[in-house]
Protein backbone atom coordinates (compact mmCIF):
# COMPACT_ATOMS: atom_id res chain seq x y z
CA UNK A 1 0.00 0.00 0.00
CA UNK A 2 1.39 3.26 -0.96
CA UNK A 3 2.04 5.75 1.90
CA UNK A 4 0.25 9.44 1.64
CA UNK A 5 2.51 12.46 2.67
CA UNK A 6 1.29 15.91 2.94
CA UNK A 7 4.49 18.14 3.36
CA UNK A 8 3.66 21.50 5.43
CA UNK A 9 6.57 23.63 4.89
CA UNK A 10 7.04 27.89 4.57
CA UNK A 11 9.59 27.41 1.76
CA UNK A 12 8.95 26.28 -1.48
CA UNK A 13 12.54 24.84 -1.79
CA UNK A 14 12.22 22.66 0.85
CA UNK A 15 9.01 21.52 -0.38
CA UNK A 16 10.40 20.92 -3.59
CA UNK A 17 13.56 19.01 -2.29
CA UNK A 18 11.15 16.52 0.12
CA UNK A 19 8.90 15.98 -2.52
CA UNK A 20 11.68 14.35 -4.64
CA UNK A 21 13.05 12.75 -1.93
CA UNK A 22 9.57 11.21 -0.91
CA UNK A 23 8.39 10.62 -4.67
CA UNK A 24 11.74 8.50 -5.26
CA UNK A 25 10.30 6.01 -2.82
CA UNK A 26 8.50 3.36 -4.46
CA UNK A 27 6.24 3.00 -1.65
CA UNK A 28 5.42 6.23 -0.98
CA UNK A 29 4.16 9.49 -2.90
CA UNK A 30 3.57 13.57 -1.69
CA UNK A 31 -0.56 13.80 -2.50
CA UNK A 32 -0.05 17.87 -1.65
CA UNK A 33 2.36 20.40 -0.15
CA UNK A 34 1.26 23.52 1.46
CA UNK A 35 3.00 26.67 2.84
CA UNK A 36 1.26 26.86 5.78
CA UNK A 37 -1.12 25.25 8.59
CA UNK A 38 -4.04 26.91 7.12
CA UNK A 39 -3.96 25.87 3.36
CA UNK A 40 -2.75 22.45 5.02
CA UNK A 41 -6.13 22.12 7.29
CA UNK A 42 -7.80 22.25 3.74
CA UNK A 43 -5.92 19.36 1.78
CA UNK A 44 -5.88 17.07 4.86
CA UNK A 45 -9.57 17.41 4.55
CA UNK A 46 -9.15 16.94 0.82
CA UNK A 47 -6.28 13.62 0.61
CA UNK A 48 -6.76 12.22 3.86
CA UNK A 49 -3.00 11.46 3.80
CA UNK A 50 -1.38 8.60 6.42
CA UNK A 51 1.86 11.09 7.51
CA UNK A 52 1.84 14.65 7.64
CA UNK A 53 5.57 16.40 7.58
CA UNK A 54 5.20 19.65 9.56
CA UNK A 55 7.88 22.58 9.62
CA UNK A 56 8.55 23.37 13.28
CA UNK A 57 8.68 27.14 12.55
CA UNK A 58 5.99 28.92 10.17
CA UNK A 59 4.01 32.12 9.31
CA UNK A 60 0.39 32.74 9.80
CA UNK A 61 0.27 29.91 12.65
CA UNK A 62 2.88 28.23 14.94
CA UNK A 63 3.42 24.69 13.63
CA UNK A 64 3.14 24.44 17.52
CA UNK A 65 -0.34 25.56 17.71
CA UNK A 66 -1.25 23.74 14.54
CA UNK A 67 -0.37 20.36 15.79
CA UNK A 68 -1.50 20.94 19.08
CA UNK A 69 -5.11 21.31 17.69
CA UNK A 70 -4.69 18.39 14.79
CA UNK A 71 -4.06 15.72 17.69
CA UNK A 72 -6.70 16.94 19.32
CA UNK A 73 -9.58 16.88 16.93
CA UNK A 74 -8.08 14.46 14.27
CA UNK A 75 -4.98 12.97 15.55
CA UNK A 76 -2.12 11.51 12.74
CA UNK A 77 1.32 10.53 12.63
CA UNK A 78 2.82 13.68 12.12
CA UNK A 79 6.59 14.19 11.88
CA UNK A 80 8.34 17.56 12.51
CA UNK A 81 10.99 18.92 10.09
CA UNK A 82 13.11 21.09 12.28
CA UNK A 83 15.98 23.81 12.14
CA UNK A 84 19.12 23.04 13.92
CA UNK A 85 19.00 25.85 15.99
CA UNK A 86 18.54 26.12 20.12
CA UNK A 87 15.04 27.50 19.34
CA UNK A 88 14.59 24.76 16.72
CA UNK A 89 15.40 22.30 19.09
CA UNK A 90 13.28 23.28 22.29
CA UNK A 91 10.18 23.66 20.35
CA UNK A 92 10.95 19.76 18.75
CA UNK A 93 11.05 18.87 22.12
CA UNK A 94 7.64 20.58 22.76
CA UNK A 95 6.13 19.08 19.22
CA UNK A 96 7.16 15.53 20.44
CA UNK A 97 5.26 15.83 24.01
CA UNK A 98 2.40 17.23 22.05
CA UNK A 99 2.28 13.96 19.94
CA UNK A 100 4.71 14.22 17.15
CA UNK A 101 5.56 10.71 15.83
CA UNK A 102 9.38 11.96 15.57
CA UNK A 103 11.48 14.44 13.30
CA UNK A 104 14.16 15.22 11.21
CA UNK A 105 16.55 18.13 10.36
CA UNK A 106 16.33 20.57 7.71
CA UNK A 107 18.06 18.80 4.36
CA UNK A 108 21.05 20.53 3.65
CA UNK A 109 20.46 21.77 0.12
CA UNK A 110 24.05 22.58 -0.46
CA UNK A 111 25.67 19.32 0.53
CA UNK A 112 24.32 16.99 -2.58
CA UNK A 113 26.78 14.42 -0.75
CA UNK A 114 24.90 13.67 2.53
CA UNK A 115 21.56 13.39 0.60
CA UNK A 116 21.48 9.57 0.21
CA UNK A 117 21.86 8.97 3.69
CA UNK A 118 19.57 11.84 4.17
CA UNK A 119 16.73 10.11 2.27
CA UNK A 120 17.07 6.93 4.34
CA UNK A 121 16.61 8.54 7.13
CA UNK A 122 13.46 10.72 6.62
CA UNK A 123 12.31 7.69 4.31
CA UNK A 124 12.58 4.91 7.19
CA UNK A 125 11.41 7.82 9.60
CA UNK A 126 8.22 8.13 7.14
CA UNK A 127 7.41 4.71 6.85
CA UNK A 128 8.14 4.10 11.20
CA UNK A 129 5.27 6.94 11.26
CA UNK A 130 2.81 5.56 9.01
CA UNK A 131 2.60 2.81 11.29
CA UNK A 132 2.58 4.50 14.51
CA UNK A 133 -0.28 4.60 17.28
CA UNK A 134 -1.52 7.61 17.42
CA UNK A 135 -2.97 9.08 20.76
CA UNK A 136 -5.87 11.51 20.94
CA UNK A 137 -4.37 14.25 22.71
CA UNK A 138 -6.47 15.43 25.69
CA UNK A 139 -5.82 18.68 27.69
CA UNK A 140 -5.13 18.37 31.34
CA UNK A 141 -4.29 14.96 31.69
CA UNK A 142 -2.79 13.74 34.83
CA UNK A 143 0.59 13.29 35.26
CA UNK A 144 2.46 9.98 35.62
CA UNK A 145 2.10 9.25 39.23
CA UNK A 146 5.47 9.62 40.90
CA UNK A 147 6.61 6.23 42.79
CA UNK A 148 7.65 6.28 46.43
CA UNK A 149 11.20 6.89 47.23
CA UNK A 150 13.13 3.37 47.56
CA UNK A 151 14.40 2.17 50.83
CA UNK A 152 17.89 0.55 51.86
CA UNK A 153 18.82 -2.14 51.38
CA UNK A 154 18.35 -1.08 47.62
CA UNK A 155 20.00 1.99 47.14
CA UNK A 156 23.56 0.84 46.01
CA UNK A 157 26.05 2.51 43.60
CA UNK A 158 26.34 -1.26 42.33
CA UNK A 159 22.82 -1.65 40.94
CA UNK A 160 22.53 0.59 36.94
CA UNK A 161 19.20 0.96 34.60
CA UNK A 162 20.30 0.74 31.23
CA UNK A 163 17.63 2.00 28.66
CA UNK A 164 18.06 2.50 24.83
CA UNK A 165 14.59 3.67 23.14
CA UNK A 166 14.37 5.46 19.28
CA UNK A 167 10.57 6.48 17.28
CA UNK A 168 8.30 7.44 20.61
CA UNK A 169 11.33 7.30 22.91
CA UNK A 170 11.36 10.67 24.35
CA UNK A 171 8.40 10.95 25.13
CA UNK A 172 8.81 7.19 26.72
CA UNK A 173 11.51 8.15 28.63
CA UNK A 174 10.27 11.20 29.59
CA UNK A 175 7.49 8.93 31.01
CA UNK A 176 9.94 6.48 33.12
CA UNK A 177 11.55 8.93 34.30
CA UNK A 178 9.86 10.87 36.17
CA UNK A 179 8.48 8.06 37.86
CA UNK A 180 11.93 7.61 39.26
CA UNK A 181 12.51 8.64 43.28
CA UNK A 182 15.06 11.20 43.71
CA UNK A 183 17.29 8.11 45.04
CA UNK A 184 16.98 5.29 42.30
CA UNK A 185 20.06 4.03 40.69
CA UNK A 186 22.16 5.85 38.80
CA UNK A 187 20.65 5.47 34.84
CA UNK A 188 22.55 5.04 31.58
CA UNK A 189 20.41 6.36 28.40
CA UNK A 190 20.69 5.85 24.71
CA UNK A 191 18.19 7.56 22.64
CA UNK A 192 18.45 7.76 18.67
CA UNK A 193 18.48 11.60 18.34
CA UNK A 194 20.96 14.20 16.03
CA UNK A 195 23.53 16.29 17.41
CA UNK A 196 21.93 19.36 19.02
CA UNK A 197 18.70 18.15 20.58
CA UNK A 198 20.31 15.74 23.38
CA UNK A 199 21.26 18.69 25.21
CA UNK A 200 18.18 20.15 25.14
CA UNK A 201 16.15 16.62 25.68
CA UNK A 202 18.27 16.59 28.71
CA UNK A 203 17.26 19.84 30.37
CA UNK A 204 13.72 19.26 29.61
CA UNK A 205 13.82 15.96 31.89
CA UNK A 206 15.70 17.48 33.98
CA UNK A 207 13.22 20.29 34.77
CA UNK A 208 10.54 17.87 34.81
CA UNK A 209 12.04 14.59 36.69
CA UNK A 210 12.83 14.53 40.60
CA UNK A 211 16.10 12.87 39.53
CA UNK A 212 19.17 14.65 38.04
CA UNK A 213 19.57 14.74 34.18
CA UNK A 214 22.25 15.58 31.85
CA UNK A 215 23.89 15.08 28.38
CA UNK A 216 26.56 13.25 29.25
CA UNK A 217 30.09 14.23 28.67
CA UNK A 218 31.77 11.56 29.62
CA UNK A 219 34.29 10.65 32.05
CA UNK A 220 30.96 11.04 34.83
CA UNK A 221 31.28 8.96 38.09
CA UNK A 222 27.44 6.97 37.35
CA UNK A 223 25.65 8.47 40.73
CA UNK A 224 22.34 7.45 42.35
CA UNK A 225 19.41 9.44 41.27
CA UNK A 226 21.11 10.76 38.41
CA UNK A 227 20.65 9.85 34.36
CA UNK A 228 23.39 10.20 31.86
CA UNK A 229 22.14 10.99 28.01
CA UNK A 230 24.14 9.85 25.20
CA UNK A 231 24.85 13.22 23.30
CA UNK A 232 23.61 13.24 19.49
CA UNK A 233 27.45 12.99 18.20
CA UNK A 234 28.81 9.59 20.12
CA UNK A 235 28.15 6.24 21.78
CA UNK A 236 27.44 6.21 25.73
CA UNK A 237 29.34 3.44 27.30
CA UNK A 238 29.84 2.01 30.81
CA UNK A 239 32.66 1.93 32.28
CA UNK A 240 34.81 0.64 35.82
CA UNK A 241 37.16 2.91 37.41
CA UNK A 242 37.96 0.73 41.09
CA UNK A 243 35.10 0.44 42.57
CA UNK A 244 33.06 3.34 40.70
CA UNK A 245 31.10 2.96 37.45
CA UNK A 246 31.65 5.68 34.62
CA UNK A 247 30.36 7.03 31.59
CA UNK A 248 32.68 7.33 28.28
CA UNK A 249 31.81 8.84 25.10
CA UNK A 250 33.42 7.93 22.12
CA UNK A 251 32.67 8.65 18.23
CA UNK A 252 33.59 5.63 16.62
CA UNK A 253 31.44 4.22 13.58
CA UNK A 254 28.12 4.25 14.14
CA UNK A 255 26.41 0.66 14.45
CA UNK A 256 23.02 -0.38 13.07
CA UNK A 257 23.17 2.83 11.34
CA UNK A 258 23.13 4.44 14.32
CA UNK A 259 25.52 6.94 16.83
CA UNK A 260 24.96 6.71 19.52
CA UNK A 261 23.66 3.23 19.40
CA UNK A 262 21.79 0.94 21.53
CA UNK A 263 23.70 -1.73 21.45
CA UNK A 264 26.86 -0.08 22.24
CA UNK A 265 25.34 0.99 25.54
CA UNK A 266 24.02 -2.30 26.82
CA UNK A 267 27.29 -4.54 25.50
CA UNK A 268 29.28 -2.00 27.73
CA UNK A 269 26.82 -2.65 30.33
CA UNK A 270 27.06 -6.23 30.11
CA UNK A 271 30.96 -6.01 30.24
CA UNK A 272 31.47 -3.70 32.91
CA UNK A 273 28.14 -4.55 35.50
CA UNK A 274 26.78 -7.88 35.02
CA UNK A 275 24.15 -8.92 36.99
CA UNK A 276 24.25 -5.25 38.84
CA UNK A 277 22.49 -3.70 35.65
CA UNK A 278 18.75 -3.60 34.76
CA UNK A 279 18.15 -3.55 30.87
CA UNK A 280 14.97 -1.46 29.50
CA UNK A 281 14.22 -1.62 25.90
CA UNK A 282 11.51 0.91 24.74
CA UNK A 283 8.96 1.94 21.65
CA UNK A 284 11.58 2.27 18.29
CA UNK A 285 11.96 1.51 15.20
CA UNK A 286 14.32 -1.26 14.17
CA UNK A 287 16.95 -3.82 16.14
CA UNK A 288 18.80 -1.74 17.72
CA UNK A 289 19.62 -3.04 21.40
CA UNK A 290 18.38 -6.59 21.08
CA UNK A 291 21.58 -7.97 20.21
CA UNK A 292 23.02 -6.19 23.60
CA UNK A 293 20.11 -6.94 25.60
CA UNK A 294 20.84 -10.79 24.77
CA UNK A 295 24.34 -9.84 25.96
CA UNK A 296 22.86 -8.05 28.94
CA UNK A 297 20.88 -11.25 29.82
CA UNK A 298 23.59 -13.50 29.45
CA UNK A 299 25.81 -11.69 31.70
CA UNK A 300 23.54 -12.00 34.47
CA UNK A 301 20.98 -8.87 33.90
CA UNK A 302 17.71 -8.75 34.34
CA UNK A 303 15.60 -7.07 31.25
CA UNK A 304 12.42 -5.14 30.45
CA UNK A 305 10.96 -4.58 27.12
CA UNK A 306 7.86 -2.53 26.36
CA UNK A 307 4.83 -3.91 25.96
CA UNK A 308 3.45 -3.81 21.83
CA UNK A 309 0.11 -1.89 22.79
CA UNK A 310 1.71 0.94 24.88
CA UNK A 311 4.54 1.87 21.94
CA UNK A 312 4.42 4.03 19.69
CA UNK A 313 6.78 1.46 17.12
CA UNK A 314 7.07 -2.18 18.51
CA UNK A 315 9.85 -2.81 16.61
CA UNK A 316 13.09 -2.76 19.07
CA UNK A 317 11.34 -4.45 22.22
CA UNK A 318 9.75 -6.96 19.41
CA UNK A 319 13.61 -8.23 18.06
CA UNK A 320 14.61 -7.55 21.70
CA UNK A 321 11.79 -10.62 23.07
CA UNK A 322 12.44 -12.21 19.86
CA UNK A 323 15.95 -13.36 20.61
CA UNK A 324 14.81 -14.04 24.08
CA UNK A 325 16.59 -11.14 25.64
CA UNK A 326 13.70 -9.63 27.70
CA UNK A 327 12.94 -11.78 30.84
CA UNK A 328 9.65 -9.45 31.54
CA UNK A 329 7.27 -7.43 29.23
CA UNK A 330 5.21 -4.47 30.71
CA UNK A 331 3.24 -1.13 29.50
CA UNK A 332 4.64 2.31 29.73
CA UNK A 333 2.77 2.64 32.56
CA UNK A 334 4.04 -0.27 34.66
CA UNK A 335 7.60 -0.29 33.46
CA UNK A 336 8.90 1.80 36.52
CA UNK A 337 7.39 0.06 39.04
CA UNK A 338 8.28 -3.15 37.75
CA UNK A 339 11.76 -2.20 37.50
CA UNK A 340 12.33 -0.97 40.56
CA UNK A 341 10.17 -4.19 42.09
CA UNK A 342 12.58 -6.14 41.39
CA UNK A 343 15.49 -4.17 42.47
CA UNK A 344 13.98 -4.12 46.06
CA UNK A 345 13.61 -8.07 45.95
CA UNK A 346 17.34 -8.49 45.11
CA UNK A 347 18.34 -5.56 47.94
CA UNK A 348 16.21 -8.26 50.43
CA UNK A 349 17.80 -10.86 48.81
CA UNK A 350 21.41 -9.60 49.68
CA UNK A 351 20.52 -8.62 52.88
CA UNK A 352 19.65 -12.48 53.80
CA UNK A 353 22.77 -13.70 52.41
Amino acid sequence: MTIKVLIVDDSALIRSVMSEIVNSQPDMEVVATAPDPLVARELIKRHNPDVLTLDVEMPRMDGLDFLEKLMRLRPMPVLMVSSLTERGSEITMRALELGAVDFVTKPKISIQTGMREYTELITDKIRAASRARIRRMTPGAPPAPQLSALRSPLISSEKLIIIGASTGGTEAIRSFLMQMPSDCPGILITQHMPEGFTSSFAKRLDSLCRISVVESSGNERVLPGHAYIAPGHSHLLLARSGANYMTRIEQSPPVNRHRPSVDVLFRSAAAAAGKNAVGVILTGMGKDGAAGMLEMRQAGAHNFAQDEASCVVFGMPREAIALGAAHEVGSLNELPRMVLEHLAAQGSRALRV
